[in-house]
C-alpha cells in the first residue's frame, strides 16, 4: 500500500467517523441520530447505496465489550467492590459506550463501502 493510498484510507475513516459525505467531505450523511440521509445536501450523492447491515453493532459488542469488560476485571481484581457498583457504574457505561459508537461506526463503514464501490453480491445464473 503506497503512502498516498494510506492518506486516502485514514482520510475516509476520519471523514466517516465525523459523518460526514465520503466524496464532498462537507456534508452530512445522517439525517437523524442513525438515519441515513437520502442525499447529500452539498454535493448531492445519492446515499442509496449506503447498507451498513449490522456491522456498526458487530464492531460496537467487539469494542464497546472489549472496554467495558476489561475495565470491569481491573475494578474486580483491583479493589473487589460489591456487586451493587457493578450495576451502578458497568450498567450505564455499557449504555454509554455502545451508544456513542454506534453512529461513528456506522459513518466509516459507509465511508468505505462508497471508497471501495461495494455492491451487494449476486449470483451468476
Amino acid at each position: 500500500m503506497s503512502g498516498n493510498e494510506k492518506d486516502r484510507l485514514s482520510s475516509v475513516v476520519l471523514t466517516g467517523l465525523a459523518g460526514h459525505c465520503p466524496r464532498c467531505h462537507r456534508g452530512t450523511m445522517f439525517s437523524g441520530f442513525l438515519d441515513i440521509a437520502p442525499a447529500c445536501k452539498s454535493c448531492g450523492l445519492n446515499f442509496g447505496f449506503a447498507d451498513a447491515g449490522d456491522g456498526p453493532a458487530v464492531f460496537v459488542m467487539l469494542f464497546g465489550g472489549f472496554l467495558v469488560v476489561g475495565a470491569a476485571l481491573w475494578i474486580e481484581v483491583r479493589y473487589e467492590p460489591p456487586f451493587w457498583v457493578y450495576l451502578v457504574v458497568f450498567l450505564p457505561l455499557i449504555a454509554i459506550v455502545c451508544v456513542g459508537m454506534l453512529r461513528p461506526l456506522k459513518g466509516v463503514l459507509i465511508a468505505l463501502q462508497y471508497r471501495n464501490k461495494a455492491e451487494q453480491g449476486r449470483l451468476e445464473g
